[in-house]
This record gives structure tokens, C-alpha cells and sequence, in this order.
């Protein structure tokens, strides 16, 4: 394990500065996205999404974004899972996206909602049969027997649903409207870019932190 504690990189790929950035930061974290994608970076829409329970014991996981715009992200999960009870009761996230290749990280602070019932039901018919089912057939986070017990429930659902399962009440979208962004670029001898903006009084501020 102490190997692990001689790791090094050195940061030579961008630089981010505050004078060149937009007054608003969607037009940036989209540029920064099609490049990750056209870097070929692996699921580039791939994201952590960190809550916290009615207590403030924090949880993070990996998911999919699903969708950005002024509006903010959406992302689309069951809503009895773990992040859907935290979301329930602490409806605050942070989400961080890394793009290893390309030397930057994105960490995104803000309110969450349920998106509307139509565009749920929207996204869930566009992804395939087999996912469609799998919203039914697992509880997620809850404890369960065995294997068996997953696939028993797939099924019993694709019997009932056939490939056209209708959207489970308990399955649907989330939407975080951001109030606050950090982009991260990493620079040589640890002296990364960090340009933080903040949503004040409906207006982003925008300021360099230390890194």
C-alpha cells in the first residue's frame, strides 16, 4: 500500500482562466462535455451524485446525466432507493463529473425536484425492453435473497408487461437546478485551475479559488 502514496501526474493538458469565461456557466460545461465526448472519454455522461440522509450521513454514487440545460440536470433513478429516500427528505446534491483525459473535473452544488411526470414517462420508453423490466423487477437498495430473486421477478414482469411495460409509479427523473459550479483544470506543479460560480440574487458570480 505505500506504493499507492508515490503516484504521481504532472497537469500539462489546459488552463482555464476568469477573464475568458462565460458570464453564465451552462454555455462552459457544455463545451466541456461535447469536448469529453469527442475525446473519447468512457461515459462521458457518467456522474457521482452525492446526498445525504434526514441525519446528514452522506452517500455517493455513480449515475447517468441524463440531460442539461438552464433548467438543470436530470438524472433518472427509482425513487424508493437510497438516494430517493435521501432526496425525500434533504432535497440538496452535489454532483461531480471527471474526465480523466482531459485533465478536468466539474462539481455542480444545488436544489433538487422531480421532473414531471411526462418526461419520465417520456425517457423510460425510450430506453430498451430489458431496462424497462428491470425498473420492475428490482428494489433497489433494498435487501434481497438471492440472485434468483432478481431474475424470478424479470421474469414474472416481462410475462405480465410483454416489451411494452408501462412506467412504474415508483420509478421516474430528478432534476438539480445548480447553484453553484466549480470547473477544474489541472495545471503543472499542482497549481490547478478552479473557477467557481455561485448564483446570488439570480446572477452568477464568478471568482478563482486556490487549488
Amino acid at each position: 500500500m505505500d506504493s499507492i502514496a508515490q503516484l504521481r501526474k504532472n497537469y500539462t493538458f489546459g488552463q482555464l482562466s476568469e477573464t475568458e469565461v462565460p458570464e453564465n456557466p451552462l454555455p462552459l460545461f457544455q463545451l466541456w462535455f461535447d469536448q469529453a465526448i469527442k475525446a473519447q472519454c468512457p461515459e462521458p455522461n457518467s456522474m457521482t451524485l452525492a446526498t445525504a440522509d434526514k441525519a446528514g450521513n452522506p452517500s455517493a454514487r455513480i449515475v447517468l446525466l441524463k440531460g442539461a440545460d438552464q433548467s438543470g440536470f436530470t438524472f433518472f433513478t427509482n425513487y424508493e432507493s437510497q438516494k430517493g429516500k435521501d432526496l425525500a427528505v434533504r432535497p440538496q446534491a452535489a454532483l461531480l463529473f471527471h474526465w480523466h483525459e482531459l485533465e478536468r473535473q466539474v462539481r455542480i452544488k444545488g436544489d433538487v425536484e422531480r421532473v414531471e411526470g411526462a418526461q419520465s414517462d417520456v425517457y423510460y420508453h425510450s430506453r430498451p425492453p430489458e431496462s424497462r423490466i428491470g425498473a420492475w423487477a428490482s428494489p433497489q437498495s433494498a435487501v434481497i435473497p438471492n440472485r434468483e430473486f432478481l431474475e424470478e421477478a424479470e421474469s414474472r414482469f416481462k410475462a405480465e408487461f410483454g416489451d411494452e411495460p408501462p412506467r412504474p409509479e415508483h420509478w421516474g427523473g430528478y432534476r438539480l437546478h445548480p447553484t453553484e459550479i466549480e470547473f477544474w483544470q489541472g495545471r503543472p506543479s499542482r497549481l490547478h485551475d478552479r473557477i467557481h460560480y455561485q448564483l446570488v440574487n439570480g446572477a452568477w458570480k464568478i471568482t478563482r479559488l486556490a487549488p
